[in-house]
C-alpha cells in the first residue's frame, strides 16, 4: 500500500473534527444570543445532540463503509473529537487576547492540552465499545 493510501482517513478526520468546532461555536454563539436561560440550555443540548449524531455517524462510517477494527475506529472518531476540542481552545484563547478577560492566559494555555484530552479518551472509550458491540452485532446476525 503507498503512503498516500494509508492516509485516506486523515481529511475524513479533520473534516469530522473541524465540524465539532463549527457546531461548537455556532451552538455557543445561538446560546449567547438568548434572551432567556432555558433558551441558553436548549441551545447547549442541541449541540451535543448534533454532536453526538456526528460522533455515531463516523463510528457507523469507520465500522462498517470502511471496515475497520474498533481500535482503528476508535481511534479516528477520538482523533476527530479532540482535534474540535482543540480548536475550540484556541478560538477560547484567541478571544481571551483580545477581549478583557478575567482568567490568567495560562489557564487558556493549559486548555490547548486539556481540552483534547478531557474529551478524546473518554471518546476513544465510548467509540471503542460502540464499534466492538457493532461488531458483536454483525456476527450475530
Amino acid at each position: 500500500m503507498d503512503a498516500s493510501g494509508r492516509k485516506r482517513w486523515l481529511p475524513r478526520l479533520i473534516i469530522v473534527g473541524v465540524a465539532y468546532f463549527v457546531v461548537g461555536i455556532a451552538f455557543g454563539s445561538f446560546a449567547g444570543w438568548s434572551a432567556s436561560n432555558q433558551m441558553r440550555v436548549t441551545w447547549r443540548l442541541l449541540a451535543f445532540l448534533v454532536s453526538g449524531v456526528a460522533f455515531a455517524i463516523h463510528i457507523g462510517y469507520e465500522h462498517f463503509r470502511l471496515g475497520n477494527s474498533p481500535r482503528i475506529t476508535a481511534s479516528h472518531a477520538a482523533l476527530a473529537v479532540a482535534l474540535g476540542a482543540f480548536l475550540l481552545a484556541v478560538a477560547a484563547t484567541v478571544h481571551a487576547v483580545m477581549v478583557p478577560s478575567h482568567a490568567p492566559y495560562w489557564r487558556h494555555l493549559l486548555a490547548l492540552v486539556a481540552w483534547p484530552l478531557l474529551t478524546g479518551v473518554p471518546a476513544f472509550v465510548v467509540a471503542l465499545v460502540a464499534a466492538a458491540g457493532l461488531g458483536l452485532w454483525r456476527r450475530t446476525t
